[in-house]
């Protein structure tokens, strides 16, 4: 029988690889900034955030291809967040995380070059005028990330929104950030086989590839300056 969401609201508060504040957490510093490393997943290793990461499905897939790294999937929404770290439970996968916050308090948790890499995978295109700040690649954002990732640590994206695309160059360049890799066709231009974000696809990902659109992908690293 599946479970509903209170089941599942109910579990996440005992997942030990799920940290939720709840709705109404202090807006200051959470007491596992700085020491995730130490006190979460008890070692050294790189932490790699995915914002957005729904169900999970590439925060598990990261992992598992990086068993070296350190990875937390962030998202507010619990019914979600519950497949994933469901998951990675199953599978006793000690190098996966999940964090149940609004991005926009990422700063919060995450103390300086804390963090080794960000993914953005399939984000909500936020497509209205007024919405623009709640893109996870704005000016906005870009300036929380800096509080957090190390020096010339990757973020990288995946979309299927052209506006999103090419919205998110039109930033890099006119903030002087560093654009290393992008493509506007992912999956069929020659090369791109041994890129990380080709060997891993989400749910939605593969419908949308079914359906003939084509996934946009790029790289860049902030201009911290």
């Amino acid at each position: 029988m599946p479970k509903n969401k209170h089941q599942k609201f109910a579990e996440l508060n005992i997942f030990p690889n799920v940290v939720q504040p709840g709705y109404r957490f202090p807006v200051f510093d959470y007491h596992l900034k700085g020491s995730w490393g130490e006190k979460f997943f008890h070692n050294k290793n790189p932490i790699i955030l995915e914002l957005g990461c729904g169900k999970g499905e590439y925060t598990i897939g990261l992992a598992e291809l990086f068993p070296e790294k350190n990875f937390i999937g962030v998202d507010i929404k619990g019914n979600r967040l519950w497949t994933g770290a469901k998951l990675a439970l199953e599978r006793a996968m000690t190098n996966v995380g999940f964090l149940r916050i609004q991005a926009e308090h990422l700063a919060s948790f995450f103390s300086k070059d804390e963090i080794s890499g960000i993914w953005i995978t399939f984000p909500e295109p936020q497509a209205n005028k007024p919405k623009e700040k709640k893109r996870f690649t704005s000016e906005r954002y870009l300036d929380i990330f800096k509080n957090f990732l190390k020096p010339d640590a990757p973020i990288y994206l995946k979309t299927d929104n052209t506006d999103f695309f090419f919205y998110t160059i039109e930033v890099i360049h006119r903030n002087n950030h560093f654009l290393k890799n992008s493509t506007t066709d992912l999956y069929n231009e020659p090369g791109l086989e041994n890129l990380h974000a080709y060997s891993i696809q989400t749910y939605y990902e593969k419908i949308f590839l079914e359906k003939g659109e084509k996934i946009y992908y790029l790289e860049f690293s902030l201009n911290k300056d």
